[in-house]
């Protein structure tokens, strides 16, 4: 009997439950149907009366102008990319008159943007001597210039090998692109130790095919910061004047070209008896030229069998710089007489002056 009573109230309770589960099923599906607000009710027969009250009241006529200008103000209210979409179209003679317009202007704009041209690599080398005791400080203040110089420019410094680091030391904190080239053989004569320092730059140069205008930069050279953008307009080959100034003397030595304009047309002659010469002596620093040269003579018209393995590569140079006047051009070509480069000569270890190095054929 306790089992079946026990059956009997699980089913009750079953029951109970399906039928509340039922019926809130039923009162929120017809809750659903049911208006949200009490407004609403009330609202709605107000509206139906006023309906009934537009249509059974007469309306005044309006014109056409009125019904067309509330037509298009309601149109531009509330579509007004349609409006804009509604324009006329235009014809296609007028797209084309402006399309030669538009790029007519971008040409205009196009001729009025400056026109970037690369600078010409500039290769500038620096023979140093042990016998000066005024290296280090004229190497520096030589390197303050290059630095103000504009870029693309490879700075070349030449010395021998010594157990000093201080060339090396001072060329890291130049913040110039340079190399450093170092030589074993002794030397006497400080001029044949220069000519065999510039002979290392020009074989490197040669080797390595570093094409840009090549200078000769003395460490006691002074420079006007233009003189470096004329050097970049030289094609072939480039000379100008220099003066020379020595310390204690106010005499001013001008070794170089005479031009009109960049036409080479004489030389400025220190001695009387250089007359005589054909070929007058040049200051090493009074000349450029083109690097491609030494590795590509036959682009500049001249046979690579003149330059044999024997041969020095100054030497070669020295010899086609002064070989045929017309193809050296004078810098700056508007006043080829104008000073942009000076020598410093002063007194060294000895009492004696520092030589000059020209170009003696």
């Amino acid at each position: 009997m306790g089992i079946t009573e026990r059956s009997k109230k699980r089913v009750q309770l079953w029951k109970r439950a399906v039928v509340h589960f039922a019926l809130c099923f039923v009162m929120g599906f017809f809750t659903g149907f049911a208006p949200t607000g009490k407004a609403s009710i009330f609202a709605r027969p107000a509206m139906i009366s006023s309906n009934i009250s537009d249509h059974l009241s007469p309306r005044p006529v309006e014109s056409p102008q009125q019904v067309a200008a509330d037509v298009n103000r309601s149109l531009i209210a509330e579509t007004p990319i349609v409006a804009m979409a509604a324009a006329p179209a235009r014809p296609k003679e007028h797209t084309e008159n402006s399309r030669f317009i538009s790029q007519e202007e971008e040409q205009q704009e196009e001729e009025k943007e400056p026109k970037l041209t690369p600078r010409r690599f500039i290769i500038i080398v620096t023979p140093t001597s042990t016998k000066n005791k005024f290296k280090s400080v004229l190497l520096r203040r030589l390197a303050n210039t290059i630095r103000l110089v504009p870029q693309p420019l490879l700075w070349i410094v030449v010395e021998a090998k010594t157990e000093s680091n201080g060339v090396s030391e001072a060329l890291r904190k130049t913040g110039i692109m340079y190399r450093h080239l170092v030589f074993k053989e002794n030397f006497t004569d400080t001029e044949a130790e220069m000519d065999h320092q510039r002979n290392i730059a020009l074989k490197h140069i040669e080797q390595h095919k570093l094409s840009g205008i090549v200078h000769f930069a003395g460490l006691s050279n002074v420079y006007d910061l233009g003189f470096f953008d004329q050097l970049r307009e030289i094609e072939v080959f480039g000379t100008w004047p220099m003066a020379l100034l020595a310390a204690n003397r106010e005499k001013v030595i001008i070794e170089g070209p005479v031009c009109d304009s960049s036409q080479v047309i004489g030389w400025h002659l220190k001695k009387m008896n250089n007359q005589t010469d054909p070929r007058p002596p040049i200051h090493i620093s009074s000349f450029a030229f083109n690097s491609s040269i030494l590795w590509d003579p036959e682009r500049w018209g001249r046979t690579s069998s003149l330059q044999s393995s024997s041969q020095n590569s100054i030497k070669f140079v020295k010899e086609v710089v002064l070989e045929d006047e017309t193809k050296l051009k004078g810098i700056p070509p508007e006043d080829c007489s104008k000073i942009m480069l000076w020598s410093l000569r002063f007194h060294a270890a000895g009492g004696a002056t520092t030589t000059k190095h020209q170009i003696n054929q």
